[in-house]
């Protein structure tokens, strides 16, 4: 499982044709989600228990200190299977690497249901779905995390 993940002050995903929001959140954390063939739901409950504590948004000294569970952010999460290409030979990217797509489904759902039984404002994209993502990446602070 690969994620990046970006501190947010707002952030929102539609689905083209015709464009309708399908989640939005404000300040907290996009997370872009790549799930690879050999993930499971033991890794999903690692990642689900590590990202709403990552200290990452700043304290009153401006330091990075407190973590999203700690400012009561929310979290927005897209499916992005392009974060499994394999782009190291040729001109074309390879996606062997990635999750089939009714596993990865089934993932990406206890994914985010992990988060929301956690108590967090969860939004998400459509899996699958030709998607615009828009964000204002506070910081800017991105992460990538694998697992």
């Amino acid at each position: 499982m690969k994620a990046i993940i970006q501190r947010v002050s707002k952030a929102s995903v539609e689905k083209d044709n015709p464009p309708k929001v399908t989640g939005a959140i404000n300040q907290g954390i996009l997370i872009l989600l790549g799930l690879g063939k050999n993930d499971t739901v033991d890794t999903v409950q690692k990642m689900t228990s590590r990202i709403p504590r990552l200290r990452i948004f700043d304290d009153t000294q401006g330091k990075m200190n407190l973590s999203l569970t700690d400012i009561g952010g929310e979290i927005l999460v897209v499916s992005q299977f392009t974060l499994y290409a394999d782009t190291d030979q040729g001109l074309r990217p390879s996606f062997t690497n990635a999750c089939e797509p009714a596993k990865a489904k089934e993932l990406y759902e206890r994914f985010v249901s992990e988060l929301r039984y956690a108590g967090i404002k969860t939004e998400t994209g459509v899996f699958g779905a030709r998607m615009n993502v828009k964000s204002e990446n506070n910081g800017p602070v991105t992460f990538i995390m694998e697992a």
